[in-house]
């Protein structure tokens, strides 16, 4: 009989048996699955696709007004914020979907969080491009 571990198993044995590139092949890979998943938010997600094109509206327009670059660089993240919350956001409402499409009253919490959650990124570009403007 095997004999308890009292600790939590490290190196390749505590990872999933998914995980076994390392080095430059695991760095392809990462790149790859970030491109589909990219890919899958534009396929699948309408305000992922209206919040990138905002992105890509606002971006310049960031970068060509006179600010300093701290400013710039303030605003530019505040909008990539919002992508990122957004694809975590559709990530849970997609796992969520996964194990149930049935109402639930926890299913609909988290996916009322992350909604709460894409909303304030999107208050936070408003407030952040209103301080850096008019601030």
């Amino acid at each position: 009989m095997p004999e308890p571990r009292d600790t939590l198993p490290t190196g390749r044995d505590a990872d999933s048996p998914r995980k076994g590139a390392t080095g430059l092949r695991r760095v392809l890979n990462a790149t790859r699955n970030s491109a589909d998943g990219l890919a899958a938010a534009w396929r699948h997600e309408a305000a992922f696709r209206q919040e990138l094109l905002l992105a890509i509206a606002l971006v310049p327009v960031a970068l060509l007004l006179d600010v300093p670059g701290t400013g710039k660089a303030l605003m530019i993240a505040s909008i990539l914020l919002v992508l990122i919350v957004e694809l975590l956001n559709s990530a849970v409402e997609a796992a969520i979907d996964r194990i149930s499409l049935d109402r639930h009253p926890l299913a609909k919490r988290a996916k009322d969080v992350g909604s709460a959650a894409v909303m304030i990124a999107l208050l936070n570009v408003a407030a952040v491009w209103s301080l850096v403007l008019f601030g």
